[in-house]
């Protein structure tokens, strides 16, 4: 039985049928939905000093942007959270908060040398995380017809 449905989300292209996907899930097990947006600490902490301040606040922006999408999609209510931190553990962390059953991410489906270059949140969240984990891949311009 599927309670509760945790997505996570950074307002991209990749993560938009994951959100659709799991709200479906959710509706379908008349599951509570939590959406969580994580503002990822190293690209502020990478930046140059001067412009940290703003570059936090333009990324708290997008996170809240993208959490006020998931909410306009979904049938039912959604309990939003914006994290900071290195997003796949703050992912678990909050899972493990609110006691979900599934976590739902989207990925780009990279494969090969870029995804050893660049990795992967949902690959990480996949490899450590004791509850289950649903990624929904993109799908190509040719696949969405």
């Amino acid at each position: 039985m599927i309670d509760t449905v945790v997505v996570a989300t950074d307002g991209s292209e990749s993560v938009g049928r994951a959100v659709d996907v799991a709200l479906d899930l959710a509706r379908r097990f008349d599951a509570t939905v939590y959406a969580l947006s994580v503002v990822n600490e190293s690209e502020v902490t990478n930046a140059p000093e001067d412009v940290r301040e703003d570059l936090s606040s333009e990324l708290e922006a997008r996170a809240e942007d993208a959490l006020a999408t998931v909410s306009e999609r979904a049938e039912q209510s959604v309990t939003t959270a914006v994290r900071e931190g290195r997003p796949a553990d703050e992912i678990l962390t909050y899972a493990r908060e609110v006691e979900a059953d599934v976590v739902a991410t989207g990925t780009r489906g990279r494969h090969g040398e870029n995804r050893l270059l660049i990795g992967s949140v949902a690959e990480r969240v996949v490899r450590s995380s004791p509850i289950p984990v649903l990624t929904v891949r993109q799908l190509a311009e040719d696949e969405a017809a």
